[in-house]
């Protein structure tokens, strides 16, 4: 009445007033604590954004190792960027297999066509050293233009070596050394070794150029004597026992040759054309060795008391 309120009530008082006021905090509650996010997409965000950050550090990697060793670029101070300095590369990869090379030509003399040619224990390494010295003994003491060169150690085959006896004349014991040259000139090379050092050194002629006209199927070496005697001023008193050889060449038609000296009697080794003989004696003797030849068929062909070039009796 007069335009006034009912007692008790105020302006906001009465049920609208109330309705208002329960929409409006109803708004004031969903602003301040919204509705919970939806977990499941939430989620499946994180895991895409995981896989897209290791693809990316991966293709760093990547990039990374293909950039040669030098190229890389540093962070320096100041945000500027400056090139490391080359290092050395340590290469990882197979090294090439070694080529292959030729194994090096053979050097020295041939060897003997058996090995009952060395005796005594000298060995063909020791044969072909005392070889080499005969060579440079002989190149030592050439005295004239007109002195032919012997050639090299390369150029003989080794027909014979073994203990020497030193005697009146050429004291001391060594060894002795035989050797042919086929080529350039037949040449055969008795040699004497002592102490290590060449000490005497006969050369003769080699093979049937050197050989008279009407000489028989086996030649011995008419200067062999040096291996198989001592010298005459001792004679009827030689060094015993004494280690002898015998050299000289054969013919084609000769298989066999056999060599009797003192009470023994040795089979020799046939060499491309030569014979070699060698035993020991060990009593004193006269006479030179006895030298017979065969056929292939066991025929004497040879025999050295017939023969007029040897020398049958010793000096």
């Amino acid at each position: 009445m007069n335009g006034e309120q009912p007692q008790g009530q105020g302006p906001g008082d009465g049920p609208d007033f109330e309705e208002r006021l329960r929409g409006l905090l109803a708004e004031d509650a969903y602003t301040i604590r919204p509705s919970p996010a939806p977990y499941p997409a939430i989620r499946h965000r994180g895991a895409a954004e995981r896989r897209r950050r290791v693809a990316a550090a991966g293709a760093a990697l990547v990039t990374l190792a293909a950039v040669p060793v030098g190229a890389y670029a540093l962070g320096v101070p100041g945000g500027a960027s400056g090139t490391a300095s080359p290092q050395t590369a340590v290469s990882a990869s197979r090294s090439a297999a070694p080529t292959p090379t030729a194994s090096p030509t053979p050097t020295g003399p041939a060897r003997p066509a058996t090995d009952r040619q060395l005796f005594d224990g000298v060995s063909f390494e020791q044969a072909a050293e005392g070889l080499d010295k005969c060579l440079a003994y002989d190149r030592q003491h050439t005295t004239g233009p007109d002195d032919a060169d012997l050639g090299a150690a390369d150029e003989y085959r080794i027909i014979l070596a073994m203990n020497s006896t030193g005697d009146s004349n050429t004291p001391g014991d060594g060894m002795f050394v035989v050797a042919v040259q086929e080529k350039p000139a037949q040449t055969r090379l008795i040699c004497n070794i002592k102490d290590g050092e060449a000490s005497g050194l006969n050369i003769g002629g080699g093979g049937a150029e050197g050989l008279p006209p009407d000489a028989g199927a086996v030649f011995p070496d008419m200067n062999g004597g040096k291996l198989y005697q001592q010298s005459f001023l001792d004679k009827g008193s030689w060094k015993l026992p004494f280690r002898w050889g015998v050299i000289g060449t054969v013919k084609s038609s000769v298989a066999k040759v056999t060599v009797s000296y003192g009470d023994a009697t040795s089979e020799a080794a046939l060499d491309h054309g030569w014979f070699v003989a060698s035993g020991v004696l060990d009593r004193q003797v006269t006479a030179a060795p006895h030298v017979k030849g065969y056929d292939a068929g066991g025929k004497l062909v040879y025999d050295s008391d017939q023969d007029k070039y040897y020398e049958k009796n010793l000096p």
